[in-house]
């Protein structure tokens, strides 16, 4: 089993690390910078707006970076993103302002767009009809793993942020080093299109429903998750333990909930655990002195029912559509769950600089009864397809960094690229 794994894994075996240290680095950011924005006292609105201005800087990418790729090749071009990042993480210490910060975070979602393109793209090039499926289920626990387990670098003492901002803009530029060593040619980059967001609507509207408000929800929570703990008296050690705690209900809960919507069919499950979600959300805005060890116990529920939610999406929208449009569909409902990410965190700031702290949770929760309130909807106007006509579940990885890989998901036509660019970068 293991020669077996170690074929599959050996011509993406650079990749996998550079995406190791740029997720390691990505699952310290987001909160080491909420943190320090409420350590200076700034408005839960700024908090919000930087979160989102990763996002709107990851929608730019995804759009303008091919063109770059295309100009000077992968490994260049990957060169130029993670070194963009490296650059826009560093300047965290050079320039302590909330507002310069967030033009940082839209650049480092811009350059890290482009560093993910070719990432996905590279491993699509290098899988075949027979590895496809084992390179993806890697690359998704890689993501979620190296983003889940590094948080718990917050509990280094570490008040101003210069140990942990050095270390992660380390990560980024580290990352450059396994594919610049590679002896592999590059890939040849594809163009990368997708529906737009009108025929994805036309054709599964709960599918797209739910992709946006898996973005626009899970980009408000974990965005707004270090000012509610900051407002509410806890540390990194808490916020760290929250994050981890998370990521572990993440993994877990994919394979039964998965299954059950192979079996009963999406809508229950999407109405199911969105509503679940929504009742955990509200608990927690309903409880103002709940221990830490409730609030825990909490969020591992909640992030085990809300995780689903994209992946439930796309499985909706495949469920319409020719296997042919599959990667066009699921691009357009990245791009949908991108959308709704960069307005999320923005509105959810403002909820709590409104409401108080705990209206994150108020907020978070109203927007999966919405998405509940939608789907029961939705059960009135159309006859869902029995779970026999559905395509299968699969755990599709909608972390703050990853594109999304809708290549390398095995639900769709496998389209492997020919030939290869000799190494002329």
């Amino acid at each position: 089993m293991f020669q077996a794994i170690w074929r599959t894994t050996q011509p993406v075996l650079p990749v996998l690390i550079g995406i190791t240290l740029i997720d390691v680095a990505l699952g310290i950011l987001m909160p080491l910078i909420g943190i320090q924005l409420a350590r200076w006292g700034v408005s839960e609105i700024v908090v919000g707006v930087a979160a989102s201005a990763y996002f709107v800087g990851f929608l730019a990418g995804t759009v303008v970076c091919q063109r770059i790729i295309r100009r000077v090749g992968h490994i260049r071009a990957f060169g130029v993103f993670v070194v963009l990042a490296a650059d826009a993480t560093v300047l965290h210490l050079v320039i302590q302002d909330a507002y310069f910060w967030i033009g940082l975070r839209a650049i480092a979602g811009f350059s890290l767009a482009g560093g993910f393109v070719v990432i996905e793209s590279w491993l699509n090039d290098k899988s075949t009809d027979e590895t496809r499926s084992r390179i993806f289920a890697i690359y998704t626990a890689v993501s979620w793993g190296a983003s889940g387990i590094s948080p718990l670098l917050l509990n280094v003492e570490d008040p101003t942020g210069i140990l942990l901002f050095a270390f992660c803009t380390l990560c980024l530029a580290s990352a450059m080093i396994p594919l610049g060593l590679t002896k592999i040619g590059n890939p040849v980059i594809s163009e990368h299109t997708h529906l737009s967001l009108r025929r994805l609507f036309k054709i599964s509207p709960l599918g797209v429903v739910c992709c946006f408000g898996a973005g626009f929800l899970n980009g408000s929570l974990y965005g707004l998750l270090p000012a509610f703990v900051d407002a509410m008296a806890m540390g990194e050690r808490e916020l760290s333990f929250l994050l981890l705690i998370g990521t572990i209900a993440v993994l877990i809960a994919q394979f039964p909930i998965g299954h059950a919507a192979d079996v009963h069919g999406r809508r229950p499950i999407i109405i199911g655990t969105v509503t679940a979600s929504a009742l955990l959300c509200l608990m927690v805005y309903a409880t103002p002195e709940m221990p830490y060890i409730f609030l825990l116990v909490i969020f591992f529920l909640l992030s085990a029912f809300q995780s689903p939610l994209y992946a439930l999406g796309i499985g909706q929208t495949s469920d319409y559509i020719a296997r042919k449009d599959f990667v066009a569909a699921s691009s357009g409902l990245l791009f949908a769950w991108g959308l709704g990410a960069s307005i999320g965190p923005s509105l959810a700031g403002i909820a709590m600089h409104e409401l108080g702290p705990r209206a994150l949770f108020l907020f978070v929760g109203c927007g999966y009864g919405l998405i509940v309130a939608f789907a029961l909807y939705r059960v009135l106007r159309r006859k869902a397809k029995t779970p026999e006509e559905q395509n299968n579940y699969v755990a599709v990885p909608a972390v703050q960094g990853a594109y999304g890989a809708p290549e390398l998901d095995p639900r769709g036509e496998h389209m492997p690229h020919v030939g290869a660019k000799p190494m002329s970068d």
